[in-house]
Parts: structure tokens; sequence; C-alpha cells
């Protein structure tokens, strides 16, 4: 493997951001496994590959495009699968780890895991994926194989009533209703330009010169497709019960409900004690599992949403799973 430092524009498919911040969180991690919940183009494994080469990496990617990706490196590890899966994946890498004669990094042996949210810049770019409201191309959006429906299917055999939820969950749509009612009764629809333009003809004119009318709504069908928000929940959970004490997790975020989430599971598990104050005894048990690194959320330097604009809606918090003692070892 090319151990060379990673530069920012060392991959065309996707550029990782906040490398250098990601590799920091990670420097204090315990011995154990790093886990790329989000593979991509590869730039943050390569990011962590070159700060610690004697580590090993277990990259995941739901698409199938992103394993044309993966280097041929010994300690690197590639399973074509979605991070909703995450606690299946580290079980059967721990039982071919067995197999090879290395030590098992199932249970709570791995010590820290990432998460890059969100469509990565070769989706977007590649028209036939069908992500992009400024071009044409198929209303296809699934990420990867295991998203049973197209956005096609989507947006023509919803209801309204389904349509206006799913734009209002999904995208905090104000105009949600003025939308899904223009879909209904102009389709079929087939092509994202198409479909952009029906969206920005619902809503009104001052709504138009701000940012694209469409951006919000075809987020809301891009997670509705995927079942993004659900695989969050499920992946970071798999995250916390098998990431060792001192073990970080990081989380990459780029709308505010993928932060919400992450920023809630966080604060319920760094809450400890909740007993009344004038209680003279915790009678609750209850004790802080996590202890958060980033208060509030870090963001891209200047200078990188200069170099990659892609960048300026990024939001990363990370946590560090608490040490109870001998026992939790």
């Amino acid at each position: 493997m090319d151990q060379s430092p990673p530069s920012s524009n060392d991959s065309s498919y996707h550029r990782p951001v906040m490398a250098t911040e990601v590799v920091e969180l990670f420097r204090e991690a315990p011995a154990g496994l790093l886990v790329d919940a989000t593979f991509g183009g590869g730039g943050h494994t390569r990011a962590l590959r070159h700060a610690f080469p004697d580590r090993t990496v277990l990259a995941l990617d739901r698409d199938p495009d992103a394993a044309a990706q993966v280097p041929a490196d010994p300690r690197l590890h590639f399973v074509a699968a979605n991070f909703a899966d995450l606690d299946q994946v580290l079980r059967g890498h721990a039982e071919t780890s067995h197999e090879r004669g290395e030590d098992p990094v199932g249970g709570r042996g791995v010590a820290g895991v990432l998460f890059d949210l969100g469509v990565s810049s070769h989706q977007l770019d590649v028209d036939e994926r069908g992500f992009s409201y400024h071009r044409a191309g198929p209303l296809d959006m699934r990420m990867g194989p295991d998203a049973t429906r197209t956005a096609g299917d989507l947006v023509n055999e919803s209801t309204v009533g389904e349509l206006i939820r799913i734009f209002r969950r999904f995208g905090e749509e104000r105009y949600a209703r003025r939308i899904a009612e223009a879909i209904v009764r102009s389709r079929p629809h087939g092509d994202t330009l198409e479909l952009a333009g029906v969206i920005a003809d619902a809503v009104p004119a001052p709504a138009r010169r701000q940012r694209h009318p469409a951006r919000r709504v075809f987020q809301a069908i891009r997670i509705a497709v995927n079942g993004e928000l659900d695989a969050l929940e499920r992946g970071l959970e798999a995250a916390i019960v098998a990431t060792r004490p001192g073990g970080r997790i990081v989380v990459i975020a780029y709308h505010s409900l993928e932060d919400r989430i992450v920023k809630r599971r966080f604060a319920a598990g760094s809450a400890g004690c909740e007993c009344p104050p004038d209680f003279p005894v915790c009678t609750c048990d209850k004790v802080a599992e996590l202890r958060r690194l980033t208060r509030k959320p870090v963001r891209p330097s200047a200078a990188e949403i200069e170099d990659n604009p892609r960048a300026r809606s990024a939001l990363l918090r990370a946590v560090e799973i608490v040490d109870f003692g001998p026992e939790a070892a």
C-alpha cells in the first residue's frame, strides 16, 4: 500500500471530510480494530492506515461501486454491507480472524468506529445513480442493492398523504403538501431533472430564489428509499456495544436529522445518575457509558470548505466508551 500521506485531493470518487480531525480523535484509542463503516472512496481509511500502519481496519460500504476503490492491503478488510448490520459484520470478521489464526476482534475488541454519513461525491456525480437534482438521470437513488424500492417507485406509487409525511419527516419541507399534490398530479415521473422542475414550480417564487427548491425533497426521498435514519440508529447502537472501554466513536453528519440522532444518543449515553438532587444515595444505579469528546459539533475549517465546498454542512461528534474497571475489560 502507498504509505505517502494522503492528500485532500487523493480521490475523485469521494473526498474525505475532516480526515485530520478523525485521525487525531483515534490517536488515543486503545489497541484493537478500527472500523470505517462508510468506506466510499477510501479517503478516511487511507488516512487511518497511514497514521496507524500497525492497526487493522475493517471497512464497510453498501454501494457496490465502493468495492472497486479498495486497495490491496493485508491490514485492510472490506465487507460489502450496510452499517445497519454492523453487529453481524463484526461477528463474521471475528470468526474469519480466528480461522486465520489472528486475535479475534469480536465482542468488545473494537478500538474505534467512524461513520461518515450521507451521499458520496461519486453518487452525486454519476447521473445514472439519480441523486442529483441538477442533472438529468433516472429516479433511482439507491445506495446499494439492499434498498428494495427506487425513488421512481416512491414518487409514482405513494399517495399524497404518504409523500407529505416523507417530505415533512425526512426533509422538514415547509411546502410538503403543495409539492406532494403537484407530483401526484403530474405522474408518472422517471427523470430527476423533470421531477426537480415539478417541485420548483410547486413552491412560491420567493422560495425559488433561495437554495434549490428540490434540495429538501430529494434528501427526503433518498433517506426514505435507503432507510438511512433507521440504519444510523442500528449501526450506532452496534458500535457502542462492540467498542471496548477507552475506544472512540466518531460520526460526521450532514443534516440536522442525522445529527439530532447522534446528539441525542451521545447525550443519553453520557448521562449518569438520574436521582433527584436531594436523594442522600443513588437508587437508580445508572452510570454513564459514554464520555463526550466534543461538547459541540466540530465543523470543517474555512480552508477545507474553500477546497471542498461539499464539506460545508459537515458536523462531527465523538465519544469515548467509559471504562468501568477490570470487570468491563
